[in-house]
């Protein structure tokens, strides 16, 4: 009898697991934005099913085990639920589904579920394989959630099950996994040396409370809401690991709260039951839908807004995504789009272009690309429709998001961005090309965009000391003002340097203070900017784009001042501009402090 009930335990468990399988496919292949209300209905369904599955498995375990059910089997679930809360975070950017994938993944690590004591789970391939997967899923996690102890924790385990596979199963090839920890390793090397600060807004760090006050009084006649974003990049030979490179990962911190230390500190909890095995009362335990995940909610920060996230997308596929968040866009919200891609095929990001081209000194090669765009955006987008072929789609006037040899089809223009200005826009193109984009503006369908229109080079203090596959410079300051300043002048933080880096950012924050007043006081500031300097995301940007700006106009001569400098679009007041006294001498001071102020043109010429 004891075997017949053990059996059917073990079908019970077998077609529970087919029919999760079959929800979680439909799930995993559900794009990750728009229709909000049914994707939503769809995860609950799933999360039941896996609740279920967990449940039936946690209560039937002995008669499982008994039937033959492997260690394995319940960490392909385990890992299957940490999959489901990492694709949900990716569809609402929702903390809370980051940190639950965290807790079920290090479950799985901690419980070593994929390496059991079974003689022949490590001559199984399957099994390997389905192991490998898994690190390569939490090194992902771990690495969003800046988890870089575990992080390195996690490369060190993840290359040693590649030898033993290796040496294992010669007659297989391992090299697409071999790709996989090449890419960590180079995506970890980058930010090494310069994580000064999280990324992510950090409310006791980025609130400055002197100036919360203007900010709370400042009321334009509209005021729009951060509500979402579309984030992509597409570059040859780009940082990245698995589908997310590292210009997209550093905007997906930018644009996110940081949780609370307490919220970031919680661990599973792990006693041993009568029978010596190991028991999980923790949240991993098996207890898996929505309701019990709002519990890590933060209540004390507002939701973060909503990003959809597009690694070399088609450009029929943006305009789709594109299409889709506009036409879900709630009243008085703006969508925030980035677009990373070079402006001609085949080149590299701008910040990996040749070092003989990045120096201060160098005379630019694409002054003619420049001039003709700035003559172009002098001679007014009216005139320029009506000679017969207009900037909107002028050959020289994209970004490519394409492989070599497939023509147009993979080149963005301006003009294709015109039909979603009817929707509140803001706009960041950070591209060898991007001032390309200055046409837009005049020639929205109903509402004016903000547009940050990166340099189109990058600019350091000493090229040749800079390794120019760190992503773009532009975006760095947009992310991490004071590690983008310091990579710029050649600086590279260290843990002697804690107090000096540590006086920088207050020099930096009194500064971002400052221009906070400026900007909520002011009655010249363009209702563009007006409406959205209220949300606090947008405002940093607005604030740390007014950095970049002034920081490169001062190091740059000022005869070379055309390619190095961004450009914004409507203009910022003048009282923030790079030669107000208000943030000259922020930068004077920040050049001071890390003696450096020699390689700035401070004088007036």
């Amino acid at each position: 009898m004891s075997d017949d009930n053990d059996e059917h335990a073990l079908q019970t468990f077998r077609a529970l697991v087919e029919s999760s399988d079959r929800k979680f496919a439909r799930v995993r292949d559900a794009p990750t934005y728009g229709h909000r209300g049914s994707q939503g209905h769809l995860f609950q369904k799933v999360f039941k099913a896996y609740t279920r599955l967990w449940k039936f498995q946690q209560d039937n375990r002995a008669k499982l085990v008994r039937s033959g059910l492997n260690r394995w089997e319940i960490g392909e679930i385990a890992s299957r639920i940490g999959q489901l809360y990492f694709s949900q975070y990716m569809r609402t950017s929702e903390s809370r589904f980051l940190i639950e994938a965290y807790v079920f993944y290090e479950a799985i690590l901690s419980r070593r579920y994929f390496q059991g004591s079974e003689a022949s789970s490590p001559k199984d391939l399957g099994v390997r394989s389905k192991e490998l997967r898994f690190y390569a899923r939490f090194l992902l996690v771990s690495l969003i959630l800046n988890r870089f102890d575990m992080v390195k924790h996690l490369m060190d385990q993840f290359v040693a099950l590649i030898d033993d596979c290796r040496s294992n199963f010669r007659e297989t090839n391992f090299k697409e996994w071999k790709q996989v920890v090449q890419e960590i390793v180079r995506f970890t090397k980058v930010d090494k040396g310069f994580s000064v600060r999280p990324m992510r807004y950090c409310a006791t760090i980025d609130t400055h409370r002197a100036s919360l006050p203007y900010v709370a009084r400042f009321h334009a006649k509209r005021v729009l809401k951060f509500h979402d974003a579309l984030l992509t990049s597409y570059h040859r030979n780009e940082v990245k690991f698995a589908e997310l490179t590292l210009d997209t990962y550093r905007m997906i911190q930018c644009l996110e709260w940081e949780p609370r230390v307490s919220f970031l500190q919680r661990h599973t909890v792990i006693k041993p039951n009568e029978n010596g095995e190991l028991m999980d009362h923790s949240v991993a335990s098996g207890i898996i839908d929505l309701n019990l995940a709002a519990d890590m909610t933060d209540p004390t920060m507002p939701p973060n807004p909503r990003k959809a996230t597009l690694y070399r997308p088609t450009i029929t596929r943006f305009m789709a995504v594109m299409a889709t968040i506009c036409e879900e866009l709630p009243p008085d919200s703006v969508v925030l789009v980035y677009l990373s891609a070079s402006g001609k095929a085949g080149l590299t990001n701008v910040s990996q272009m040749e070092n003989s081209g990045s120096g201060v000194s160098s005379k630019y090669s694409r002054r003619k690309v420049f001039s003709q765009t700035s003559h172009e955006q002098n001679s007014g987008t009216s005139e320029s429709l009506s000679n017969g072929k207009s900037v909107l789609s002028c050959d020289d006037n994209y970004l490519w998001f394409g492989p070599k040899g497939n023509g147009g089809s993979n080149n963005l223009y301006p003009g294709d961005l015109i039909p979603f200005t009817r929707k509140p826009l803001f706009l960041i193109v950070d591209s060898d090309n991007s001032h390309a984009f200055k046409v837009l503006h005049g020639a929205e369908r109903g509402e004016t965009a903000a547009l940050f229109l990166s340099p189109l080079r990058p600019l350091f203090k000493n090229p040749s000391d800079v390794n120019l596959h760190n992503g773009s410079q532009f975006t760095f300051f947009l992310t991490s003002p004071l590690s983008a300043f310091c990579q710029m002048i050649g600086l590279f933080p260290n843990e002697a340097d804690t107090d000096i880096y540590s006086e920088a950012e207050n020099i930096l924050t009194n500064a971002f203070t400052e221009w906070e007043i400026i900007l909520c006081s002011t009655t010249s500031m363009d209702l563009v900017w007006a409406q959205m300097i209220g949300d606090p995301f947008l405002r940093r940007l607005i604030l740390r784009f007014i950095f970049c700006r002034s920081v490169v106009s001062f190091l740059c001569p000022p005869e070379e001042s055309e390619q190095y400098l961004p450009f914004c679009l409507p203009h910022l007041p003048n009282s923030v501009a790079p030669k107000s006294e208000a943030v000259r001498s922020a930068v004077m001071q920040l050049a001071g402090h890390f003696d450096v102020a020699d390689s700035f043109y401070f004088t007036d010429t």
